[in-house]
């Protein structure tokens, strides 16, 4: 995609840190944008961008605005504060998917876990859908929580990525109230880009 960059003679990829667990969106925009980099995991943005700073990673790839939330918070406000140099940014689109356990149906589940800021992003089908939101870390952790408690009244809301990553089912897709829910991630770099 237009905007992250592709690794030169002397850039020939790295580590990329994101905050969250594998199969979060910000996972995904590694993958997706940085293949040739090694994706790290951090349970915090501020760890994310701390590991950069510290040089345990090349880069960190982190998101600061959505079209449906606005900016991210602490998210936006620690790049503003950390001094590193914005390489590049994309938008990207975010299709959330509701997730359970094998078994689970959409009458079996009364609960939704995932991120604030991905909760933010679908009040109105979960009302619909008669789920009340549960806050957790991040979109990929609350898969991984619900994958390990094998609870049939537990979802997650999250990529479909993270229901492969976590083999979960998935009961419904699309899930965002915005047909237009992108987010804009912003690569950071400890050099001048």
């Amino acid at each position: 995609m237009e905007g992250v960059g592709t690794p030169t003679d002397d850039d020939p990829g790295g580590r990329c840190a994101y905050q969250g667990a594998p199969g979060a969106f910000s996972h995904e925009a590694c993958l997706d944008l940085r293949p040739w980099d090694e994706a790290v995991a951090y349970d915090s943005f501020e760890g994310a961008i701390t590991a950069l700073k510290n040089g345990e990673v090349g880069c960190a790839l982190i998101p600061v605005e959505n079209t449906t939330v606005g900016r991210i918070e602490p998210a936006a406000s620690l790049v503003e504060a950390a001094g590193l140099n914005i390489v590049s940014e994309v938008w990207r689109p975010i299709r959330l998917a509701l997730m359970a356990t094998a078994g689970a149906t959409l009458r079996t589940v009364k609960t939704a876990e995932s991120h604030p800021i991905a909760l933010r992003q679908c009040p109105g089908s979960l009302a619909a859908l008669g789920l009340t939101p549960v806050e957790a870390f991040d979109t990929a952790g609350a898969a991984r929580a619900v994958a390990e408690a094998g609870d049939l009244t537990r979802a997650a809301v999250a990529p479909t990525r993270a229901a492969e990553v976590y083999e979960l089912s998935i009961l419904r897709n699309d899930i965002q109230d915005s047909e237009d829910n992108r987010t804009r991630f912003v690569l950071l770099s400890a050099n001048p880009g």
